[in-house]
């Protein structure tokens, strides 16, 4: 980082241009339209969105949040992902530094932030993100040697059979699907990015989070009376961003706490 001052800048910028794409994808994958064809159009009237009306976050304050053509309000969602998406670039960036592995975090980065939003408005995690995901990581563990192959694919077998395994019982306990298959294929992803033992710290961490979410929620739906389901994706997301950045220092705390 130190030879490359300019690198968070461009990598911001980046996100940012990447950050407008992962909208595409998030709005139009579920729905299953393409995400080439047609170029960027306004949800509610279907206009075309000319160039200057497409810069990331700047057009959306310039507009004051509404389509130029019919006045609809564009959702908040658009320059939170473009900023959420630069900000995560530049951490994992500054971080990492200049690398094959940063580069890999980078795209597995992108990756939990179209599956998170996917997942908050459609309830599903699409097979077209988590199966290409995890064979892209299995292939970065290879050429970028932040972990070992053999562990990129224990972590793969690790991550899918647990979150299965847990389904299954879950399935059995509450008479009905606790466990989705695309949790499953989202888990056994996190595995190939970073191993069987960061994946087994984020099942960890993301079934904590979601306890005490859903446990928030539980308490909210009640005195609202109004139940909502809470995906499970969004907390594997999270936990893999702990693990990215906090995961190997926590976990050697743990092991030099309790262990030694």
């Amino acid at each position: 980082m130190q030879s490359l001052p300019f690198l968070p800048i461009i990598v911001f910028l980046s996100g940012l241009a990447l950050g407008s794409f992962l909208n595409v994808v998030i709005y139009r994958l579920p729905r299953g339209k393409s995400l080439i064809r047609p170029s960027s159009t306004c949800p509610s009237c279907g206009k075309p969105i000319r160039f200057y009306d497409n810069i990331p976050v700047i057009s959306f304050l310039v507009l004051r949040r509404r389509c130029r053509h019919c006045g609809e309000k564009i959702s908040w969602r658009y320059p939170l992902v473009e900023l959420l998406t630069a900000i995560l670039f530049t951490l994992v960036a500054s971080t990492y530094g200049f690398s094959l592995q940063s580069f890999g975090y980078i795209l597995l980065t992108a990756m939990l932030i179209a599956i998170t939003f996917i997942d908050l408005e459609h309830f599903i995690i699409p097979d077209y993100v988590t199966i290409p995901g995890a064979i892209l990581g299995l292939i970065l563990a290879v050429f970028s040697g932040h972990i070992a192959i053999l562990n990129a694919v224990i972590g793969l077998l690790v991550g899918g059979v647990s979150l299965l395994l847990i389904g299954v019982i879950g399935d059995k306990l509450f008479k009905k699907e606790s466990m989705g298959g695309g949790d499953i294929k989202l888990s056994a992803l996190l595995g190939a990015y970073l191993g069987w033992q960061q994946v087994i710290f984020v099942l960890v961490c993301a079934s904590f989070l979601g306890a005490v979410i859903g446990l928030a929620g539980i308490l909210i739906s009640k005195r609202i009376k109004e139940t909502r389901l809470i995906p499970f994706g969004p907390f594997l997301a999270l936990g893999a961003l702990v693990s990215i950045f906090f995961g190997q220092y926590l976990i050697d705390l743990y092991v030099n706490t309790f262990l030694r």
